[in-house]
């Protein structure tokens, strides 16, 4: 146990040299059992030439102490010590968790991808090794997990891996890749949890909407039965053995689209992300100046009921009467907002084009504004 942190914040609390100094055992003890006739209870620490000595931690056969001038500390200064000591000694001797033979495999995984990361690759397949240790030849449904919560949290690889398959009721494979990023891949069978036998999976329409429930279920759960607020991102099917690696980075390229240009959603769908992957693309500069044509009179034309009223509108494929049911507001009060959004621009979002350019302009409007 390293004590000298420790010793320096002291020396730094109480303006004055605390030494760190190693006694033998058997003068420890001497010392202990005279101040412990004194007091009638062995000391956790004791009074010598002007000074308090704390007692640290035993070495072999020596015992480790602090040592505080008598004159730098208050007796509720002292007693705040020893709690710290005590504490500190009773901490390091919890016993280390015993890692499991299922989470050693999965941080050989992450130890693996960590060095593709390091050697810049785009794209690589796992070796055999790996792959049969993890039973990863079948096909499985990627989900990335960030957990947004706080750095001093400690989340149990086994605790996290006993709910998610709670959930899904059936063998999950869970993957720790960095500090609060899980990496989860899911049995196929997933996709037929409470739908029809007959449902054709193969439609890719489909196939994305099962994948959505299956995210949005998931994260639900997750936000109240785990540690609050979190990011999801899921992917399509793929093979671990070819494709794990590929499916990574496009999992946080989709997450990191997501939580750029629609802040607020904690569920990334990369179906519905393909238009701010191409925008992301774009140069700085060319971003600027697209915005700069498109929408002349900026701020005065997105205030915050403009913007919400077209995120509804885009979001409900410009379809009026869906979009003022939505906004709990007369047809007609949208169609008002529409036209003097078309006086102040001179786009018309009920056009396809105008609505294009207003679309891609509404993307980027809210990254520069946060920039």
């Amino acid at each position: 146990m390293d004590w000298e942190p420790l010793r320096q914040q002291l020396e730094h609390i109480f303006e004055g040299p605390v030494k760190l100094l190693k006694w033998t055992w058997e003068q420890w003890l001497r010392e202990a059992d005279t101040a412990a006739k004194n007091k009638g209870t062995p000391p956790k620490s004791l009074y010598k030439d002007d000074q308090w000595v704390f007692f640290a931690q035993k070495e072999s056969q020596d015992a480790l102490i602090l040592v505080v001038q008598r004159s730098a500390m208050t007796e509720a200064e002292r007693q705040l010590v020893e709690m710290m000591l005590e504490a500190r000694r009773t901490q390091e001797k919890k016993p280390v968790p015993a890692v499991s033979e299922e989470e050693r495999k999965a941080t050989l995984v992450r130890e693996w991808f960590n060095q593709q990361q390091e050697l810049g690759a785009a794209n690589a397949e796992m070796p055999d090794s790996l792959v049969s240790q993890m039973s990863l030849y079948s096909t499985k449904i990627p989900l990335l997990l960030y957990g947004d919560y706080s750095p001093s949290r400690r989340v149990s690889y086994q605790e996290l891996k006993k709910l998610l398959e709670s959930f899904f009721d059936a063998e999950v494979i869970l993957i720790p890749l960095m500090d609060k990023e899980w990496l989860l891949l899911g049995s196929e069978k997933m996709l037929s949890i409470d739908s029809a036998d007959d449902r054709d999976y193969g439609d890719e329409e489909s196939l994305e909407d099962t994948l959505a429930a299956i995210g949005y279920g998931l994260h639900e759960m997750l936000e109240s039965e785990w540690v609050g607020e979190c990011h999801l991102a899921i992917h399509y099917p793929m093979m671990p053995a070819k494709s794990l690696y590929g499916a990574v980075l496009q999992l946080r390229e989709t997450m990191m689209l997501g939580r750029t240009y629609h802040v607020g959603s904690n569920m990334h769908l990369p179906w519905n992300l393909q238009l701010e992957k191409l925008i992301n693309l774009i140069p700085e500069p060319e971003k600027n100046r697209f915005l700069e044509r498109v929408l002349k009179r900026l701020d005065v034309a997105l205030d915050a009921e403009t913007l919400t009223t077209l995120e509804h509108f885009f979001e409900l494929d410009c379809n009026v009467s869906e979009t003022a049911k939505r906004l709990y507001i007369h047809r007609n009060t949208l169609l008002y907002r529409l036209d003097k959004f078309k006086q102040e621009t001179s786009l018309d979002v009920r056009t396809f084009n105008d609505a294009v350019l207003v679309k891609i302009a509404l993307l980027l409007y809210k990254v520069t504004k946060r920039k």
